[in-house]
């Protein structure tokens, strides 16, 4: 998948130094002198992520991002800006037309990581795009194959069919699920990991089957190998990038044959719990 990163600043000379910059990193670079130039450019080419001054004449930074945000909302969108106007960056955040506020002159490394966790995140909601899609797909097919079911009068297909529709409705509240969930079967493999902790833990792209050591910090898996059924206690963490939080590890086959291990992560939002 190409990533295609859009630059939008009325100063030529900053795009043309960020283009400089970031072209060994691989992306396909859209530049655009003004916000109205922006979106032309954003209405001809799929865009993962934008990084706009503020500062512009005829359409502020905020103000492009927030038109954006309503017509693309799944593209990432930075400010990279000299210029600080905190009353409207701030309230461009608050309403989620920013996902970041960066300042000039910027450090070429940091800059460089930032963009590459957007696009991580953007490759990230459009997976999450596809997977619901798939999803109507399946329950309209489901709904099909129920009503052929109810013309048959074909009790244990009716079943085998509730049966799946339980499994769909169940996958479906997991990825809604505040917390971060990720099952690993008893050969340390990914069998499932929720849409939080993707997020969370920075995971890309299917993970199904995948060694959970090589995904997943080394903390999070202290409990992974133990041979006793039910669930750990709590036990806090620190992500790299500060981000704290406490995690369970349960262990299954107390109440069934099932061997494996499910982790189960809580992200703090405040000082409720040491």
């Amino acid at each position: 998948m190409e990533r295609t990163l859009l630059l939008v600043d009325d100063e030529e000379n900053i795009t043309s130094s960020l283009s400089r910059m970031l072209r060994r990193d691989g992306y396909r670079i859209l530049r655009a002198s003004s916000g109205q130039e922006g979106l032309k450019i954003l209405a001809k080419n799929p865009v993962g992520v934008i990084v706009s001054d503020q500062r512009m004449p005829e359409m502020s930074g905020t103000e492009f991002l927030s038109r954006v945000r309503e017509r693309h909302p799944e593209t990432i969108r930075i400010v990279l800006s000299g210029y600080t106007d905190l009353n409207s960056v701030t309230e461009a955040i608050n309403r989620g037309a920013i996902y970041k506020f960066l300042t000039k002159p910027w450090e070429d490394d940091q800059l460089r990581a930032h963009i590459e966790e957007a696009f991580q995140v953007y490759e990230m909601r459009m997976e999450n795009i596809r997977l619901t899609q798939q999803l109507k797909v399946a329950n309209n097919e489901l709904g099909r194959i129920n009503a052929a079911l109810e013309i048959q009068g074909q009790e244990g297909a009716q079943q085998a069919m509730r049966n799946l529709h339980v499994t769909r409705l169940a996958q479906e509240i997991l990825e809604h699920l505040p917390l971060a969930v990720v099952g690993i079967d008893n050969e340390g493999r990914i069998a499932l990991a929720n849409r939080r902790a993707q997020e969370w833990f920075g995971l890309v792209g299917s993970l199904i089957g995948e060694e959970a050591a090589s995904c997943i910090p080394s903390d999070f898996l202290i409990y992974s190998t133990a041979n006793i059924p039910g669930a750990s206690r709590a036990n806090p963490f620190a992500l790299g990038d500060g981000r704290l939080g406490r995690y369970w590890h349960y262990t299954l086959g107390d109440v069934s044959n099932v061997c494996g291990t499910v982790l189960v992560a809580e992200m703090k939002q405040q000082d409720d719990y040491t």
